[in-house]
């Protein structure tokens, strides 16, 4: 039992002897305690419910995203091969999610458990709604897109996927197909109202949330059948069985309304410090525009003793207000993260999950396989004039902690790491 149990057990002159069911109170257990802890369990379902705009009843909490994700497809896939025999389903997603949701997705087609459509997203990084339209078909019963991605910050059309498969639906005539959106990266700054999106099923965790702690929550609109994927007890409606951990559960609503308070005013500030830090870029190398774009001429001048080109990766304008993700061309992007380091500047290449795996950001490779290789006249001779497999990508993405400063030095750290070596990296 915590201290503060054990002082509020002996305030109460209460003698706490559940240790067996938990060392803090247990929401399944009847006494007063057990029953105290229910209740502020059901009050942070309540309030998360009331964020999202749904039903008490249709939150879930898990351990986090992955989780959520898993529970989502797996969960759906297997409601609907018990219910239809010899069913394979079609389950239809893009090719720059989250390995959560991409992995989960190969797995089942490894398995022969689905059949699976992964639609590729344009060169900006935003998948067209029509393309996944045009992958629906009879056996479809799940879309899976996330609402912004964790590597480029790229927002996804959300709303206008949900009507183009209520359009499907209503000319079909069919009501089972299932729309789920992980909205991990977007949950500080997008409108995460579950009825405004359009979506059956929404994944979110409190690690990308200031002080909320290691948990998940799992929307599941009340019409989508689905499946537990543990055997266990019958903690969270069933679905996710296991004692609650309240503590972290408490701690994630507290933050989790916090985020929801401040959201605009942190997406305008953030806005302002991402443009500055786009124009710091601009200032010190040489911009070849979006990844996506013809247009090669740099926004201003540059510093030539400092000279080297980058890349913006991912849409412009649609795009989370803390990420910019860049591309170095010719310098391996796992080095540019370990130098910058070394200077005290914390970045990252791709997806916290995937990194040191020694692979390219499958992100950066989707986006990068219908981009047009092209040379800038005015800059120095590359390699082939194209794109290499050492081509440095960087994240970075900013939160409250960030500011004006953070970004000079950093701009400052990057020149001295590209002047050093560019000797090298020519």
């Amino acid at each position: 039992m915590s201290k503060s149990n054990y002082r509020q057990a002996k305030k109460l002159n209460n003698i706490y002897l559940d240790y067996a069911a938990s060392v803090s109170p247990n929401t399944s257990s009847i006494h007063t305690l057990g029953q105290k802890a229910k209740e502020k369990l059901k009050l942070a379902r309540e309030e998360t419910a009331s964020i999202l705009n749904a039903r008490p009843s249709e939150i879930i909490f898990t351990s986090g995203a992955t989780e959520s994700n898993n529970l989502a497809i797996q969960g759906l896939v297997f409601a609907f091969q018990e219910k239809l025999e010899k069913f394979m389903p079609h389950i239809i997603t893009t090719n720059i999610e989250h390995a959560s949701v991409l992995e989960t997705f190969k797995l089942l087609k490894e398995r022969k458990l689905a059949e699976v459509s992964i639609v590729p997203v344009e060169a900006n990084g935003i998948v067209d709604p029509k393309k996944i339209k045009k992958e629906i078909k009879k056996n479809t019963i799940l879309v899976s897109v996330m609402y912004a991605n964790n590597e480029i910050g790229t927002i996804q059309p959300i709303k206008e996927i949900a009507k183009e498969i209520r359009h499907y639906k209503k000319i079909n005539k069919r009501n089972n197909i299932f729309f789920h959106t992980d909205v991990v990266q977007a949950v500080n700054y997008l409108n995460i109202n579950v009825a405004e999106l359009g979506v059956d099923m929404l994944s979110l965790s409190g690690s990308k949330i200031e002080g909320a702690g290691r948990v998940g929550v799992f929307y599941k609109k009340s019409s989508v059948p689905l499946v537990n994927l543990f055997g266990g007890g019958d903690q969270e409606f069933g679905f996710r069985p296991g004692t609650e951990n309240l503590p972290e559960i408490l701690k994630f609503v507290s933050a989790f309304k916090i985020s929801q308070k401040i959201k605009e005013e942190e997406k305008k500030r953030l806005k302002n410090l991402q443009d500055y830090f786009f124009k710091k870029l601009c200032e010190s190398f040489f911009f070849l525009g979006p990844r996506f774009s013809g247009a090669l001429t740099p926004a201003r001048p540059f510093k030539k003793e400092t000279f080297a080109e980058f890349f913006v990766n991912g849409d412009l304008e649609n795009r989370l207000p803390n990420n910019i993700n860049i591309t170095i061309p010719d310098i391996p992007s796992d080095l540019l993260v370990i130098e910058l380091s070394a200077k005290g500047i914390m970045a990252s290449a791709k997806s916290a999950c995937k990194a040191g795996d020694g692979k390219a950001s499958h992100v950066i490779e989707a986006i990068r396989k219908i981009t047009t290789s092209f040379e800038p006249v005015s800059s120095p001779p590359r390699k082939g004039g194209e794109d290499t497999e050492v081509d440095g990508s960087l994240r970075f993405s900013m939160g409250r902690g960030t500011t004006k400063k953070d970004i000079d030095r950093t701009i400052k750290a990057l020149e001295e790491i590209l002047t050093k070596l560019k000797k090298w990296y020519n």
